[in-house]
């Protein structure tokens, strides 16, 4: 299993790999992509203005296709264009440095497009907003089927991700499937709390994930008992970290382990390991509100799971691709170890015999999205089949 490596840097493959992973139709993405191949040749930063306006006419064009199946009174297949639209639009603007022209507007095209599509395609994915001690937490609410209360899993971003790109991972469906709820959140740092309210990563994740719990707990569909808690990404250190200090949480996984991201950081520096987005340094000021470089290292330092492992007293499931180019494998190794406590540790590195081998699955969701929601449905009571 390998990465579809259409352009000559990491970078513009993970983000044609994201769209491809999360519904996007390869005719349409070659279209996209063809006309701006050698914009890609200077590097993860160059020609990102150009990738933004290639995928933005696409993104568009759907829309207006949408608008047609309206006015027709198909809404059904409006909803599949304008899903894909919002996708592109946000793979887009996921690529643009910040404040760069046009990311702004892009971002609201996405959301529109998004809250369409949920609107006429009847999909289940209520938008909700969380009550922080700073602003709220916007969050999507995919419902089991079913009557009763159901268990529920937290789904949080990693550093360059959003709720909408959880959502097409697929796992709120493979939960679903299995009588499972799941809450896809943009905590501080990503998606609407970042972009629309200013609101910077927290490394301190309990604090945010502890009101998603207080909401879960005062909805009629939820059973309290039985609330788990994931991440994606660098959600592989928000997600055990939470799991850590917040008691209710009745079971964790991540899928990526991200054990000491401050040490990461200073690989970066040295030039070791792929980035994820163009624009690194600006993106992580940016997302931890950071004045500099300085500032931003200080800021980095909480990112460990050092000292925290051992508080959690519940079953908890690392995964890692086993060719991860962006997180050593080794980090899973050292998340594992540190789980001294838990009555359960599920642990999965993914290898060529399966796939899922590249940064959370970049070449192949299905198999860590299936064993993640194999793994709650096995913790906390739900239906693997």
């Amino acid at each position: 299993m390998a990465l579809f490596e259409y352009f000559p840097n990491y970078i513009w493959n993970l983000s044609v790999a994201i769209a491809l992973e999360s519904g996007g139709r390869i005719g349409e993405i070659v279209d996209m992509c063809q006309p701006i191949r050698d914009a890609a040749a200077g590097g993860g930063d160059a020609g990102t203005p150009q990738f933004m306006a290639r995928w933005v006419e696409m993104g568009d064009r759907l829309i207006g296709l949408a608008d047609e199946d309206v006015a027709a009174g198909h809404g059904y297949s409006a909803a599949a264009k304008l899903d894909r639209a919002a996708l592109y639009l946000l793979v887009a603007e996921r690529m643009q440095a910040h404040g760069s022209a046009g990311r702004e507007a892009t971002y609201a095209r996405a959301l529109r497009a998004f809250g369409d599509a949920t609107r006429l395609g009847g999909l289940s994915r209520e938008r909700v907003e969380i009550p922080l001690e700073q602003g709220h937490m916007p969050a999507l609410f995919t419902r089991a089927p079913g009557a009763g209360r159901k268990p529920v899993v937290v789904y949080c971003n990693g550093l360059d991700s959003c709720k909408e790109l959880l959502f097409w991972s697929g796992l709120p469906e493979a939960l679903a499937r299995r009588g499972i709820s799941t809450l896809c959140v943009d905590q501080p740092g990503t998606g609407e709390a970042l972009r629309l309210q200013g609101l910077p990563v927290d490394p301190h994740s309990e604090h945010w994930a502890s009101r998603a719990v207080d909401w879960l707990e005062a909805q009629d569909a939820v059973d309290p008992a039985r609330i788990g808690m994931t991440g994606i990404s660098l959600g592989g250190h928000f997600a055990p970290r939470a799991v850590a200090f917040e008691p209710r949480f009745a079971s964790g996984a991540v899928w990526g382990a991200n054990h000491n991201w401050a040490e990461v950081q200073q690989k970066r520096l040295r030039r070791e390991g792929e980035n994820p987005v163009p624009h690194y340094w600006a993106h992580v000021m940016w997302t931890f509100g950071a004045a500099d470089m300085d500032d931003f290292l200080a800021k980095a330092e909480a990112m460990t799971l050092d000292g925290v492992l051992d508080r959690i007293r519940v079953p908890f499931l690392v995964t890692h691709g086993e060719k991860d180019r962006q997180i050593a494998l080794d980090y899973a190794h050292q998340t594992r170890a540190g789980l001294v406590n838990s009555p359960r540790v599920g642990f999965k590195i993914f290898t060529a015999r399966e796939g899922g081998v590249e940064h959370v699955g970049a070449d192949n969701m299905s198999y860590g999205r299936d064993y993640i929601a194999d793994w709650f449905a096995d913790t906390l009571g739900g239906r693997a089949g």
